[in-house]
């Protein structure tokens, strides 16, 4: 067993004012992953300054956070936001959705990309290889915060979490880091480097964070309020992931079969 890490969630306090380390990790991750997309931004459109990326990048943030705040009302705590709607208010308290956060951003890519003349999956290919920078960033505030721990382990590496009762277990949210995060960066940035058909980095995107999301999903504890959807194992992390995978596959097959514009990096 590995002792947890007792970090403190409020990185920085100043009066009544406290920065927790989670939000520092939103911050973090917007910011990384603009500057990596600054790199490939000739290879997307010469024409396109700083600026233009920099905008895109504030509407994505905002769908991240709008719709991964509405996602979590709606697919995981839908009956207590509608008894209190201030709750949707009260983002100290927790509960954001990564597939509500991926609608999110959908609806912004969408609307930004009809005001800039770039087709939805032009942009979405541009971002998709930017995204586990912060998936990764998001999951260490996680486990900073000692929350969406997983099941009861023996392994060498389960923990003893704060809120997680007297036993040991599964560090889920490393895991989570490691596989979305670090695992699908590499993927996705690889794959990139070659100009691929049109399409074909959002469905690499797509199909393995749903790989990930499902596998770790296993043994990651779900939410108290909703339990196992069915046979004692479904969660509904997994059930939401099922459409990504299949999404994932029938973009890449389309994409190669259409034989779509190139996307990705040139070098």
């Amino acid at each position: 067993m590995l002792p947890y890490p007792q970090i403190d969630p409020v990185a920085v306090a100043l009066g009544p004012l406290q920065i927790h380390w989670y939000g520092l990790m939103y911050l973090i991750g917007i910011g990384a992953a603009w500057w990596m997309a600054s790199r490939r931004l000739a290879d997307f459109d010469p024409t396109w300054t700083k600026e233009k990326l920099s905008d895109l990048v504030f509407w994505e943030a905002m769908g991240v956070i709008l719709g991964g705040r509405l996602g979590y009302a709606l697919f995981y705590d839908f009956s207590a936001y509608i008894a209190d709607p201030t709750k949707l208010f009260r983002i100290w308290e927790g509960g954001m959705s990564f597939h509500g956060g991926f609608i999110g951003v959908m609806l912004a890519t969408l609307w930004f990309g009809k005001r800039n003349n770039k087709s939805f999956f032009q942009l979405m290919d541009l971002i998709a290889p930017m995204v586990p920078i912060g998936l990764g960033a998001g999951r260490i505030g996680n486990f900073i915060n000692g929350e969406l721990w997983g099941k009861v382990s023996d392994v060498p590496w389960a923990m003893v979490f704060p809120t997680g009762g007297p036993l040991p277990r599964h560090p889920s949210q490393l895991y989570q880091f490691a596989l979305e995060g670090v695992a699908l960066f590499v993927i996705l940035w690889l794959y990139s480097r070659k100009p691929r058909p049109t399409m074909a980095i959002s469905g690499m995107f797509a199909l393995w964070y749903g790989i990930f999301r499902f596998i770790v999903e296993f043994v990651r504890v779900p939410d108290a309020q909703l339990g196992y959807l069915a046979f004692g194992w479904l969660t509904m992390g997994q059930v939401l992931c099922l459409p990504m995978i299949l999404g994932g596959i029938g973009l890449m097959i389309f994409a190669y079969r259409k034989k779509a514009p190139l996307q990705g990096a040139t070098q």
